[in-house]
């Protein structure tokens, strides 16, 4: 149906500014989501906060402004988590599949002698002094001494020159220690510049599983310590 104010502008010229006013509030105020914000205050404390200061920004600076600060906030927001990554020593959880984190399943079992490391996020320049770092320390709090350390790398979607030269220092480190560094469930493209950056030969194509079923399977052959699994039990209870 046409709206006659398209069609004729001039039925509000003479309208008092008051008025105009109320109509502009009282459309704005369909714009506020107060449930959103309250679900955002519940869930994800830093975006109800991001959007109060995009709201503060675009009212007292202007939309552009506004957007800026916002956009601003949340890339800082992204690098920080880039840069200050969630980790995790894996275990083995009775009757649980696969191999979880530690702090999650505290009854889950390590591999002597095998210590699974996720890090759950790219590496990159910004971060690559933290991963050497958070490696050794689990490497020395482990509980007995280390054969193995197996990167669980499905979460590293990317890797820089920075953080190249980082795990060639690392090697070089966990191999004066007698420890093999391996990875499992990397990805291609990540494997790719593993390659260009010569990092792949270097380490060795035998030391890259693609899952760690196969790197535990591989470790437990060459090394013969005592390890119990359920899942072994389980299938051994069926036949």
């Amino acid at each position: 149906m046409p709206k006659p104010v398209v069609y004729a502008p001039n039925l509000l010229h003479n309208l008092p500014y008051t008025a105009l006013a109320a109509i502009v509030i009282a459309s704005a105020l369909g714009l506020f989501e107060l449930n959103d914000l309250r679900r955002l205050y519940r869930i994800q404390r830093w975006e109800f906060w991001l959007s109060l200061a995009a709201f503060l920004g675009v009212a007292i600076l202007g939309p552009v402004p506004g957007m800026m600060i916002a956009i601003a906030i949340a890339l800082a927001e992204f690098i920080w988590d880039a840069w200050r990554p969630h980790f995790a020593i894996l275990g083995r959880a009775e009757g649980v599949r696969g191999y979880h984190d530690l702090k999650r399943y505290p009854d889950a079992r390590l591999i002597p002698g095998l210590l699974l490391f996720r890090w759950d996020a790219p590496l990159f320049f910004a971060n690559a002094e933290q991963f050497r770092e958070v490696v050794l320390e689990a490497v020395v709090a482990a509980p007995e001494p280390i054969d193995w350390l197996v990167v669980a790398a499905e979460p590293v979607t990317s890797i820089d020159v920075t953080a190249v030269d980082m795990l060639n220092e690392l090697d070089d480190a966990l191999q004066q220690a007698g420890i093999e560094l391996v990875f499992a469930e990397m990805k291609d493209p990540v494997k790719d510049k593993l390659k260009r950056f010569g990092v792949f030969n270097k380490l060795g194509e035998q030391l890259f599983f693609h899952t760690i079923d196969e790197a535990v399977r591989a470790y437990l052959e060459a090394h013969p310590v005592p390890w119990d699994d359920w899942e072994t039990r389980q299938a051994q209870s069926v036949e």
